[in-house]
């Protein structure tokens, strides 16, 4: 793949909004939070797994980034690490989890378009294959487009939520948000953070297409998590202190937020910047997860064909349809369904990363490292043993207490597993068609 000119590459704040898309979008998905935990809780919650979860990802991210600034990111650094099996493991399941994620946009899009449009609800497979198709083609046109965008998007989608917390500071009274009247759900509440946090290290899968990536990427990471941060908490903070109903935040949404603050025509913007919301991080997601076909197929563990660059725009097209079709196929899970699913199987590929970060501590000492964690081996286990710990109490509680969590839970096991059928299938061709790799064995 050539390399683009400086000129065509993202800079710092293309990046950033690209990163705030790709990780966030928005405070949109934290609607249930208060309904589960309530807003004592909530609030508390909001605060702490940022650091807890995210903090030990972004400090992983940043120091292999700036040691292997190469497209494909986190697989070029599993397959440094662990060689090119577990490698594999990584873009595949990084592969499932982003395809599941890729599926919750469009339901976003949908719900907050049916506060004008009810009736759109059915026609939701027909608007969400529009939203995925077109998200596949804004792609294959290029990544500048993709920053542009993002950066247009990013802006849209903060206003209505500036504007409502003017409006709440200023007239809102300041009232107990009522109690939810259910048992505190904490793993789903645990869950829906999560997912609102997660994405760093898909941002780094095209670094080639980044102008200046080992120091860029630190300062976009940075100014995109406190932006992140500080919208989440705001936010929550303003439903919390406005009174509204748990319920009603929980079904209807922040524009039922706006228009209880400020009336219908901020519900109304704030429903508008929902669906950008939901259109942008659809792009920016898929934009990530084009690439790492791409980065397969150079080793061969996936057809050639997805090698291919567009001859126009210089971008893996087969890569970007073949996505576009997996994720059409998954317009029937729900929500919650997706959302267990989803950051079941993106832990597992983060689990490999945490243990490459490691590994190439003690394997390659010596390799530059522009951002370099303060902490040695020890210190390193620890820190990355506490989005762990958040992951697995999140896991236990919702298996233990939601009865719908089972099921999500076995059907990422399964998507987990077919890693090794699939990697075993490779094996059982590179013999039978005389192309054996010693890289490549069961």
């Amino acid at each position: 793949m050539s390399v683009p000119a400086t000129s065509k590459k993202l800079k710092v704040l293309s990046l950033a909004a690209v990163i705030f898309l790709t990780v966030s979008g928005g405070p949109y998905g934290l609607e249930p939070l208060l309904d589960y935990v309530g807003g004592k809780y909530g609030l508390i919650m909001l605060l702490v797994t940022p650091v807890l979860w995210d903090i030990p990802t972004i400090l992983t991210v940043m120091e292999l980034n700036s040691m292997m600034p190469e497209t494909g990111g986190y697989y070029q650094w599993v397959k440094k690490a662990l060689g090119l099996k577990w490698a594999f493991f990584e873009g595949w399941w990084t592969w499932l989890y982003t395809f599941v994620d890729l599926g919750i946009y469009p339901q976003l899009f949908i719900t907050y378009t049916a506060i004008f449009f009810p009736q759109i609800v059915a026609y939701k497979l027909i608007i969400s294959l529009c939203i995925i198709w077109g998200g596949a083609l804004l792609n294959i046109l290029g990544i500048v487009p993709i920053g542009r965008v993002s950066v247009i998007l990013t802006g849209i989608v903060l206003v209505p939520f500036l504007i409502l917390f003017t409006h709440a500071f200023g007239h809102a009274p300041a009232v107990v948000i009522p109690a939810a009247t259910h048992p505190p759900y904490f793993g789903m509440a645990l869950f829906i953070i999560m997912w609102n946090f997660i994405g760093w290290d898909n941002v780094t899968t095209y670094a080639n297409e980044v102008n200046k990536p080992g120091k860029s990427y630190i300062k976009a990471i940075c100014l995109a998590f406190i932006c992140i941060v500080a919208l989440y908490f705001g936010t929550m903070y303003m439903a919390h202190r406005s009174g509204i109903a748990p319920a009603l935040l929980r079904d209807s949404g922040f524009p039922a937020l706006g228009t209880l603050v400020s009336g219908n025509w901020l519900g109304v913007t704030i429903a508008v910047g929902g669906m950008i919301s939901s259109l942008g991080l659809f792009t920016a997601v898929l934009l990530s997860v084009s690439r790492i076909p791409k980065a397969m197929a150079d080793d061969k563990l996936l057809p050639s064909v997805l090698i291919k660059l567009h001859p126009k725009f210089n971008t893996p097209h087969f890569s970007i349809i073949l996505c576009a079709i997996v994720v059409s196929c998954l317009t029937w899970l729900t929500f919650g369904e997706l959302l267990i699913i989803d950051i079941f199987i993106y832990f597992s590929g983060l689990f490999l990363e945490f243990v490459s970060l490691i590994v190439l501590r003690i394997k390659h000492p010596q390799m530059e490292r522009p951002f370099r964690i303060p902490l040695g081996t020890v210190g390193l286990c620890i820190i990355l043993l506490l989005p762990t710990a958040v992951f697995l109490s999140a896991l236990i509680h919702v298996v233990m207490h939601t009865p719908e969590g089972v099921k999500p839970v076995c059907i990422a096991l399964g998507m987990m597993l077919s890693a090794f059928a699939a990697w075993y299938i490779i094996v059982l061709y590179k013999r039978y068609t005389q192309q054996e790799d010693k890289q490549i064995q069961p």
